[in-house]
C-alpha cells in the first residue's frame, strides 16, 4: 500500500498455491493466474523469460492470445501482493522476476532444512527434517495441471520421501523406533519396492519384539522385487535379513532407551484402518495439522459427509506425533437400532485399552475418570471421540493434560465445548465436482470413468457430492462392473424414489438411515419446518421466505432454524441464509410426502411464492419506477414480505434470491400458480437487464409466456413476446426476435393498446441496430416517437429521443444526433429516470467523439461510467468503459485507453456478452512487449 506500512508474507507451493499477507490468505484469482505465480515462485530471484513462462502456463498449446493474457496476470498478482514486504514483480530484459526471501517460499525453505540437516547431529538433524516434512500439506500445487508443473510435482514427491528417510534413519539412530514404525508402515504400503524403507521397517519391527513380522517383510518385499523386477534384494536388504536372523547386536538401540519389557504399559493402537481411497480436504487436513495450542477439535458436519474418514486419514498421516498410542472410541451418538454409549461405558473400554488390571478399575464412576486422566496427563496420545451426541457425553472424556490431542466428530456444531472447553470447530462441507469425480474414478477405474462423462457428472449431481452417497453408489457400480454408468445416472435422478437408488441393504450405508437419525433427535416443530423445506427448489433460503413456508412469525422461526443447524440437517451459509444438499432436500420431501397433508402443502408452497413475488415486484419498482406497472393481488397475512427500501437493497436482495427466483418461477408454473409465476417472471426482467443475465431472462420469459398462454391473457402474452424479442435481440439471434415482436404487434393491435405498440417500435428499432440496418431502426424510432407523444408517455419519449439521436449518431448526422440526446438528457432529468440518462450521457459522448471534441466525450462517457456503477447496469458500465477506451486512445492516451478496455472486458467476460472478443482484440493491437 503505497505510503503505508508492509505486512510479512509467506508463499506455499506444497499443497495448494496459496499466499498470505500478514498472515491473511491473499485471493490470487484462477488457476491459470496461480500457474504464473507458481512458475515465478520456483525461480524466485531468477529472472524467468517470457517464452519460458508462456510454456509453462500453456505448453505447447498456447492461444493465440497468450501474451496478453500473461501480461494482464502479472499485473493482477502485482496488485494482489502490493502490501506484502519484500515482494516485487518486475519486467527484466526477456523476462520478469520475482524478489522475495527465500525463507518465505516453503518449496525453498523446504530445501534449505535440508541441506542443513545433512550436516547436523542426529538430534538436531531430526528436528530439522520434522520441520521441513511439516511444511508439506499434501501434493506440491495441488489444483495445478499443466505438463511442467505435473512433471516438477513428481520430482518433488521424491525429494518428500528422500526426507523422510533420511528422519527415519536419524530416528533409529537415536532409538525412535516406536515413534517411527506407525509411519515406516504407511510408507511402505505406498513405496513396496524401495529397499532402502524396507530395511529400516524391518528394524523398526525387530526392536519392537516382532522380530516374525520383520522377516516376513523382508519375503514380501524380496516376492515383489522378483515379480516387478526380475531382481532379489541387493546387499544390504539381504544383509538386514541375516542381522535379523541371527540378532546380531549390532540391531539393539541405544541402551539407554531400553525399557524393561515387565514394567512396559501397552501402546493402544486403535485407528481403524487407513482409508483406501481418499479424497480432497486438503484445507481441513492443513488445518488440523497447523501448530498451534488446540488441544480439542469438533468436527461437524452433516451424516455421510465424510468426518470419520477425514479424522481417520489425518490420524495415520500423523501417527509420528503420538508415541504413546491412539485411543477410538465410536460413542454411537447417532447411529441406527443402537442407544449412545454413556460415558461410563466409554471410560471403562478407555481403561481396558491402556492395560489397567480388572480388579484394577474403581467401581465409582468420577473415580474411573480420575484413573483414566492420571494415566494419559505425561503422554503424547491421540484421542478420537467418534459420533458424539452432544457435549455431555464428551466432556467425562476429556483428558487432564497438555500432551493429548482430542477430535470428536458429530452432526451437532458443539458449541457447548467451544465455549467452556476452548475447542475448535471444524465444519466439514460438501466434496467440489471435481473431488467427486476423483473418488469415482478411484473406486471405478479411470477407463469406466472417462468413458461416460456426462453419467459421472450427473451421478455427482445426484448425490449432492455427499461423500457416503458417492461410496455407496460407487460399490454398487464395481460390484456390477457391465452395467452402464448411464443406468444408475438414470436411477439416481427419477423422481418417484429420489433416495431409493442409495438402498445398499447394510443400514451404516443406507443414507436415508444415516439422514433419519439426525431427523429423529429434533422437536416436531423443527421436524414441520424441515419438511417444508422439502418444498423449496434451493439452492439456499432467507429466514423470512422460512416463516412464509411454514406460516409462523419471524421470531419464532429463528430458534428453529438453529436447533436444524445444530443437527446439521441445514447449513447457515451466510447471516440469515440457510441451505441443505440436495440428499437432504429429497429426505425431506420424503418427509412431507408421507406426513404432511397434500392441502397443507399447497397452502405452503403458496405462501413462499408470495413472498418471493411481492417482494421482487418491490425490489422491481425501485430498480425502474418509470417501468410501467402491474397489480398484483396482496399477500396472504401469513407471508413475510421483504421490503427493500433503496436501490442498493433492493438490487442486493435480488442479488442474494437470484437463483432461487429462477427455480421459484418454473415451480410456481409447474404447481398452476400460473399467475404468479408470469409477475415474478415480470418483476426480474430489469435486474437481468441490469446485470447481463440474458439466458435467465429467455428462460423466465418463456415459462412466462406458457403461463399467460394458459391463462388466455392477451396483455400478458404480448408482454412476455416483447419480453422474450428482447432477449433474443441481446443474445444476437435475429430471427427469433423479429418473430416474436410480429406476435405482439399482433396482439397489441387486437387490443388497441398504443403505448404497448410504441415500446415494440422501439424493441424492434434495437433489433435492426443490431442488424447493421440503421435508417430502419430510425423509422421505427421516430414512429415510437409519435406514439409515446400522442400518449403522453414521457418515459417511453425520452427513451425515444436517445435512441433516436444514438442512431442519427451511427449514420454520422451528428447535429441531428445532438439535438434529440439533448432533449433526451433534459426529459430524463425532468423525470428523474438514471437509467436513462446514463444512457443518453453514453450516446452524447459518442457524439463528440466523433466531432473531434475528445475532452467533453471523455467527460460524458465518465458521467455513464458513474452512473452506471451507481444503479449496478454492468453492461452499460461495460459499454461507455469501451467507448471511453477508444476516446483516451484518439486522444493521445493509449494507457488510459488500455485501462478503460480491460475493465470492459472484464465485466463483458462476466456476463457472457459477445463484445468481449472486440475489446480484446483492440487490448492485443495495443499491448505492448
Amino acid at each position: 500500500m503505497p505510503g503505508g506500512s508492509q505486512l510479512a508474507v509467506e508463499f506455499r507451493l506444497l499443497g495448494d498455491v496459496e499466499a498470505r499477507v500478514g498472515g491473511l490468505p491473499v485471493d490470487l484469482g484462477h488457476a491459470r493466474q496461480r500457474t504464473v505465480l507458481a512458475a515465478l515462485l520456483i525461480e524466485a530471484n531468477r529472472t524467468v523469460p517470457v517464452d519460458q513462462l508462456l510454456y509453462r502456463v500453456w505448453d505447447e498449446q498456447s492461444p493465440q492470445r497468450a501474451r496478453s493474457a500473461l501480461y494482464s496476470y502479472l499485473s493482477r498478482l502485482r496488485r494482489c501482493l502490493v502490501e506484502a514486504d519484500g515482494v516485487t514483480i518486475s519486467r527484466q530484459s526477456g523476462g520478469y522476476l520475482l524478489t522475495v526471501s527465500p525463507s518465505a517460499v516453503d518449496l525453498h525453505h523446504f530445501r534449505h532444512l535440508i541441506g542443513q540437516a545433512r550436516s547436523a547431529g542426529d538430534e538436531q538433524a531430526l528436528a530439522l527434517l520434522d520441520e521441513a516434512l511439516g511444511l508439506w500439506r499434501g501434493e506440491a500445487f495441488a489444483e495445478l495441471d499443466t505438463p511442467w508443473l505435473n512433471s516438477l510435482r513428481e520430482t518433488l514427491a521424491q525429494e518428500r520421501f528422500g526426507a523422510e528417510l533420511e528422519r527415519a534413519e536419524a530416528a533409529l539412530r537415536l532409538g525412535q523406533h516406536a515413534r517411527m514404525l506407525p509411519e515406516l508402515s504407511t510408507l511402505a504400503r505406498s513405496h513396496p519396492l524401495d529397499e532402502r524403507l524396507a530395511g529400516q521397517l524391518m528394524l523398526a519391527l525387530y526392536r519392537s519384539g516382532r522380530q516374525a513380522d520383520a522377516l516376513a517383510h523382508y519375503q514380501r518385499t524380496r516376492q515383489l522385487l522378483v515379480d516387478e523386477l526380475g531382481t532379489d534384494p541387493g546387499p544390504a536388504l539381504q544383509a538386514r535379513q541375516r542381522q535379523i536372523l541371527e540378532a546380531e547386536p549390532s540391531l539393539d538401540p541405544p541402551p539407554t532407551t531400553i525399557e524393561p519389557a515387565a514394567t512396559r504399559a501397552p501402546v493402544p493402537r486403535q485407528l481403524p484402518a487407513r482409508p483406501p481411497l481418499f479424497i480432497g480436504r486438503s484445507a481441513e487436513l492443513v488445518a488440523l495439522t497447523t501448530p498451534d495450542d488446540t488441544r480439542l477439535w469438533v468436527i461437524c458436519g452433516t451424516g455421510g459427509v465424510g468426518k470419520t474418514w477425514l479424522v481417520s486419514r489425518w490420524a495415520h498421516d500423523n501417527l509420528w506425533r503420538f508415541p504413546d498410542g491412539q485411543l477410538w472410541v465410536n460413542l454411537r451418538g447417532f447411529e441406527p437400532a443402537a442407544t449412545a454409549v454413556p460415558p461410563s461405558t466409554a471410560v471403562r473400554g478407555i481403561l481396558d485399552a491402556l492395560g489397567v488390571p480388572a480388579g484394577s478399575v474403581p467401581t465409582d464412576l468420577d473415580a474411573q475418570i480420575g484413573l483414566y486422566r492420571s494415566l494419559v496427563a505425561e503422554k503424547r496420545m491421540l484421542i478420537v471421540l467418534d459420533n458424539a451426541r452432544d457435549a455431555e457425553q464428551v466432556r467425562p472424556l476429556l483428558p487432564g493434560g497438555a500432551g493429548c490431542l482430542v477430535l470428536v466428530t458429530s452432526r451437532n456444531q458443539m458449541s457447548g465445548l467451544v465455549a467452556t472447553e476452548a475447542a475448535r470447530s471444524l465444519t466439514l462441507d460438501l466434496l467440489t465436482a471435481d473431488e467427486s469425480r476423483a473418488l469415482l474414478a478411484g473406486r471405478l477405474g479411470i477407463e469406466r470413468v472417462s468413458a461416460e462423462p456426462e453419467a459421472v457428472d450427473r451421478i455427482v449431481a445426484g448425490c449432492a457430492r455427499l461423500s457416503l452417497a458417492l461410496a455407496v453408489v460407487a460399490a454398487r457400480a464395481a460390484s456390477h462392473p457391465g452395467f452402464p454408468l448411464a443406468d444408475l445416472a438414470a436411477e439416481l435422478h427419477n423422481p418417484d424414489g429420489a433416495l431409493d437408488a442409495f438402498d445398499s441393504g447394510d443400514p451404516l450405508l443406507d443414507v436415508r438411515a444415516a439422514l433419519s437419525w439426525s431427523y429423529r433427535a429434533i422437536s416436531p416443530p423443527a421436524a414441520r419446518v424441515f419438511r417444508l423445506l422439502g418444498l423449496h427448489p434451493g439452492p439456499d433460503i432467507s429466514v423470512p421466505a422460512v416463516a412464509s413456508l411454514a406460516g409462523l412469525p419471524i421470531n419464532r422461526v429463528r430458534p428453529l432454524l438453529a436447533e436444524l443447524s445444530r443437527a446439521h440437517l441445514i447449513a447457515e451459509q451466510s447471516p440469515g441464509r440457510y441451505a441443505c444438499h440436495d440428499l437432504l432436500r429429497a429426505y425431506a420431501t420424503e418427509l412431507g410426502q408421507a406426513d404432511d397433508p397434500e392441502p397443507e402443502r399447497h397452502r405452503a408452497l403458496r405462501r413462499l411464492i408470495e413472498h418471493y413475488l411481492h417482494t421482487a415486484y418491490r425490489a422491481a419498482q425501485l430498480l425502474d419506477p418509470h417501468r410501467d406497472p402491474i397489480d398484483p393481488d396482496p399477500p396472504g397475512r401469513d407471508v413475510a414480505v421483504e421490503r427493500p427500501d433503496d436501490y442498493e437493497a433492493a438490487m442486493g436482495w435480488l442479488t442474494a434470491e437470484h437463483p432461487v427466483l429462477v427455480a421459484v418461477i418454473g415451480q410456481a408454473a409447474e404447481h398452476g400458480f400460473d399467475t404468479r409465476a408470469w409477475q415474478l417472471a415480470w418483476s426480474m426482467v430489469t435486474y437481468f437487464d441490469r446485470r447481463g443475465h440474458w439466458h435467465d431472462r429467455l428462460a423466465i420469459q418463456h415459462a412466462a409466456l406458457a403461463s399467460a398462454a394458459r391463462l388466455g391473457d392477451l396483455p400478458m402474452q404480448a408482454i412476455s413476446h416483447r419480453d422474450l424479442a428482447r432477449a433474443y435481440t441481446l443474445l444476437g439471434r435475429y430471427p427469433d426476435a423479429h418473430r416474436h415482436l410480429r406476435e405482439a404487434f399482433d396482439l397489441l393491435g387486437l387490443l388497441g393498446d398504443h403505448v404497448g405498440q410504441a415500446h415494440t417500435h422501439l424493441n424492434l428499432s434495437m433489433v435492426y441496430q443490431q442488424q447493421g440496418e440503421l435508417h430502419e431502426a430510425i423509422r421505427h424510432d421516430l414512429l415510437s416517437l409519435d406514439l409515446y407523444r400522442a400518449t403522453g408517455h414521457q418515459s417511453g419519449e425520452a427513451n425515444a429521443l436517445n435512441n433516436t439521436g444514438w442512431h442519427y449518431a451511427q449514420v454520422g448526422d451528428y447535429p441531428q444526433a445532438l439535438d434529440y440526446c439533448e432533449k433526451a438528457l433534459v426529459l430524463h432529468e425532468e423525470i428523474g429516470n438514471r437509467v436513462g440518462e446514463a444512457n443518453t450521457w453514453d450516446s452524447l459522448g459518442f457524439v463528440h467523439h466523433h466531432t473531434g471534441d475528445y475532452t467533453r466525450a471523455a467527460a460524458c462517457f465518465q458521467h455513464a461510467i458513474d452512473l452506471a456503477r451507481t444503479l449496478g447496469t454492468r453492461y452499460g458500465e461495460a459499454e461507455a468503459l469501451h467507448h471511453l477506451g477508444d476516446t483516451r486512445l484518439a486522444g493521445g492516451d493509449p494507457v488510459a485507453a488500455r485501462a478503460a478496455w480491460r475493465q470492459a472486458r472484464t465485466i463483458l467476460l462476466d456476463i457472457g456478452h459477445p463484445e468481449a472478443e472486440d475489446v480484446a482484440a483492440k487490448l492485443d493491437s495495443s499491448e505492448p512487449l
